[in-house]
Formats: structure tokens, C-alpha cells, sequence
């Protein structure tokens, strides 16, 4: 199955400029723990819920904070014509939950979620992805 099948489309983009008050709400509205960051016609990061608490508020930043300045910047993601197989992968072995897709000219088409791989034919991908996930450690591990 290829990721195209089973990412979600509709995907809520940020600023890098946006306040981080702003970007709470937007994940609130879209019951979203993640949002891309697009500059430019380009995806120039990812900010989730937990780079606001923990790059944000126990750093003592305020709702006021341009995301730029807590955002991941190192994105990994896959194309819409990779397999999907291949997607969940990356996820176990990253540690983590969401990928953003990406047509071969590089623009975002959607995002990849464990959920969505969960509820395609790829379940058991899933759930051993979920697995790695759920382990300690990974690129936000607190030491």
C-alpha cells in the first residue's frame, strides 16, 4: 500500500512567525498534537505540543513567542509513492508519531500519523511501530 492511500490531506500549516499562543490554539481546534511549519511555499519545520512545553514554558518563553524559536527543525518525512511499509519503519526507528508527506517536487501534500496507518491494512506495522515509539528515549528524550 502506498502512503498516498491512507495519509490525511487536510493538514493545518503554522508560520514560523505565528505565536505559540496562536499555534495551541490551531492544534486545539484541529485536536492536533503536531502542526508543520511552512515558510515560504517550503515545510521549514515541525512544532508539537511538547517543543511548546518544553522549549517554551519550562524556559520560561510566553504565549507571545514566535514558533521559530521552539520549532523542530529537522524534519524527516516521505514521499506519497513510498510504501507504506517503509513509512512505519521510519516511524518505529525514529521514534515517532507523524511524518510530513511530500510530492517529489518537495511541496506538503499531508501528514502520516500512526493513526492513519493503524486503520489501514498495516496494522501490525502499526502497532510495532507504536511499540518503538512508546520506548524511551528518541530526539526529545529528557536526560
Amino acid at each position: 500500500m502506498k502512503i498516498s492511500e491512507c495519509m490525511s490531506r487536510n493538514v493545518r500549516l503554522c508560520s514560523p512567525d505565528d505565536s505559540l499562543r496562536d499555534v495551541a490554539q490551531a492544534m486545539k481546534e484541529a485536536d492536533a498534537g503536531a502542526l508543520p511549519v511552512g515558510e515560504n511555499d517550503r515545510l521549514v519545520g515541525m512544532i508539537t505540543d511538547r517543543d511548546i512545553v518544553v522549549r517554551s514554558v519550562a524556559s520560561g518563553k510566553g504565549p507571545d513567542t514566535p514558533v521559530r524559536e521552539v520549532m523542530t527543525r529537522e524534519i524527516h518525512f516521505v514521499f506519497e509513492d513510498e510504501d507504506l511499509a517503509s513509512a512505519s519503519d521510519k516511524m518505529s526507528r525514529l521514534k515517532i508519531r507523524r511524518l510530513p508527506v511530500l510530492n517529489r517536487e518537495k511541496r506538503m501534500i499531508g501528514i502520516l500519523s500512526l493513526g492513519d496507518v493503524w486503520s489501514s491494512e498495516e496494522a501490525p506495522q502499526a502497532a510495532a511501530a507504536l511499540h518503538d515509539v512508546a520506548q524511551q528515549g528518541g530526539p526529545h528524550m529528557q536526560a
